[in-house]
């Protein structure tokens, strides 16, 4: 499959650069999965397609403010750093510019000093290995030093920190938010779970190797880089009962998706544990825990848009982005939000929008 196959043109101005003032009043396009059939919703919408009995599951991972902006020591040469994934002892696997600034052994020096980095080792993809060093407790000098890390394609400054959380970011841990949860408000969620539909937190911590470009031609040999993910008991559970009672499991984001989909056996069962995966899901993947999918638009030839034509196909996605354009939707993590699903099946149990 080529990653061509998976283009689509994108005016500039539908690119969202700045969050609503009211989380859930952004658009809602519904999908149906298996016609490719069409609805123009508003998220808070959302309720009239869930029923009693499924279960929604989110990733409550919290985004750390993970870009830094130091000086090399010596030189005092500009050096710019984003966390990754940390190690043990204080060293994290780290995305360095300009890298070829940053040679092992190389000290950076943040906020005048108040944190010290030293390069230990240069890894896979040029990635650096850098030992920290502080007085007192680093989150909270990187709270106080660090940027949140928001994709290339948001220019605008964030005004507030907290709108590239969801309202249950709670394990931190990632370089990037899982988007899709950005449009519930603790309002709205009480309505879900007051109709009946259980919540499952997993936390998989987002990595950018979710949003690397795919470079092969041929899709299949992309390698999609390891992101740390959490299932803990009680919330394996909820989804195990939601499925063996006849309910959907409905995934908030790719990130829950790929969460789920890791930690589940060949017969569909969520197993609780801690891992790490790589799991790359495009067109042919067979979905063992996954109904239905909440997930924003994304990038042309992302991995992402790859996951999400894996459920629906790629010509009903293709053709729902056609249409998200035509109608001036919003994209990307600021933007508008996609529901995959069975139109037919909400019918059937008596939903109404």
């Amino acid at each position: 499959m080529n990653v061509r196959d998976f283009n689509f043109d994108l005016p500039q101005e539908l690119i969202a650069q700045d969050p609503l003032l009211d989380r859930s009043a952004s658009r809602l396009l519904v999908l149906d999965k298996h016609t490719g059939e069409i609805e123009h919703r508003h998220f808070k919408d959302i309720l009239s397609y869930l029923k009693k009995g499924d279960c929604l599951v989110i990733n409550d991972t919290k985004v750390i403010p993970a870009r830094l902006f130091g000086v090399k020591e010596g030189t005092e040469a500009k050096i710019e750093i984003l966390l990754l994934k940390r190690r043990e002892n204080d060293i994290w696997e780290t995305l360095v510019k300009p890298g070829k600034k940053a040679k092992a052994g190389t000290v950076i020096s943040f906020g005048e000093g108040l944190l010290k980095g030293t390069v230990i080792d240069v890894v896979e993809e040029g990635n650096r290995l850098i030992q920290f060093s502080y007085d007192g407790i680093f989150e909270e000098i990187l709270d106080r030093l660090g940027q949140m890390p928001l994709p290339p394609y948001i220019t605008h400054q964030l005004k507030d920190k907290n709108r590239y959380q969801t309202v249950y970011a709670k394990h931190e841990g990632s370089a990037a938010a899982p988007t899709a949860g950005l449009h519930f408000t603790k309002e709205l969620l009480k309505e879900i779970e007051d109709k009946g539909i259980s919540i499952a937190h997993v936390t998989l911590h987002v990595g950018l190797g979710t949003f690397r470009p795919v470079k092969v031609e041929e899709i299949e040999s992309h390698h999609m880089h390891s992101e740390f993910y959490i299932v803990e008991e009680e919330e394996a559970k909820k989804v195990n009962d939601a499925k063996k009672n006849g309910g959907r499991v409905v995934c908030v984001g790719t990130t829950s998706c790929r969460t789920v989909e890791s930690a589940s056996t060949e017969d569909g069962i969520l197993k609780a544990g801690t891992g790490w995966t790589e799991i790359f899901i495009y067109p042919g993947y067979r979905f063992k825990i996954l109904d239905c999918l909440i997930t924003n638009f994304h990038l042309p030839e992302s991995t992402l848009v790859m996951l999400v034509s894996a459920l629906a196909g790629r010509e009903h996605v293709l053709h729902a982005y056609e249409e998200a354009i035509k109608e001036r939707y919003r994209f990307f993590s600021f933007g508008d939000a996609m529901f995959l699903t069975d139109l037919h099946e909400k019918q059937e149990h008596g939903g109404n929008v």
